[in-house]
């Protein structure tokens, strides 16, 4: 085994990452996780290399966020709440409002329609609206605005309607 073989991304998270690179038809995705970057291209290897120095420091908030994500899936499982949930199909930051001194576009007790937009995630410097698939009543966020979101994150526990 190489030294960089040891550096290799985990190959569930390159697989997931693969689902979400396939669910909405990207043609690249490039990541970045502590000290590695993940490039996928349409019809290309998954390339991984290891990330500049400068870059880096200006992407710290991001390292510090993957241990507390690392922890909570045990914690969670412990205190799974029970239901439907609109999942994050990303990894980025989770907004509730589109901008800062805007009205959050759903609280809990509202109904949404299927297609309206719940929240937003930022994921590598796009902002992309996330948006209910089925009609139903937000119940509960279980993200604070602002807050890192990983792929598959339960943003918000719904009732279908």
């Amino acid at each position: 085994m190489s030294d960089n073989d040891s550096k290799l991304p985990d190959i569930t998270y390159v697989s997931e990452l693969a689902k979400v690179f396939k669910r909405f038809r990207l043609d690249e995705l490039e990541i970045e996780t502590g000290e590695q970057r993940i490039l996928m291209r349409r019809g290309a290897e998954v390339t991984t290399y290891a990330a500049a120095p400068a870059p880096l420091a200006a992407a710290a908030p991001a390292a510090p966020a993957a241990a507390p994500a690392a922890a909570a899936p045990a914690a969670a499982a412990a205190e799974e709440p029970e239901g439907e949930f609109i999942t994050s199909p990303f990894v980025g930051t989770f907004y509730l409002a589109p901008r800062p001194d805007a009205q959050p576009f759903v609280k809990p007790g509202e109904t949404v329609a299927a297609g309206q937009t719940v929240c937003i995630v930022e994921a590598m410097k796009l902002f992309n609206e996330i948006e209910a698939e089925f009609g139903c009543v937000i119940e509960e966020s279980l993200v604070g605005n602002q807050q890192p979101v990983e792929f598959g994150t339960k943003l918000f526990r719904v009732r279908r309607l």
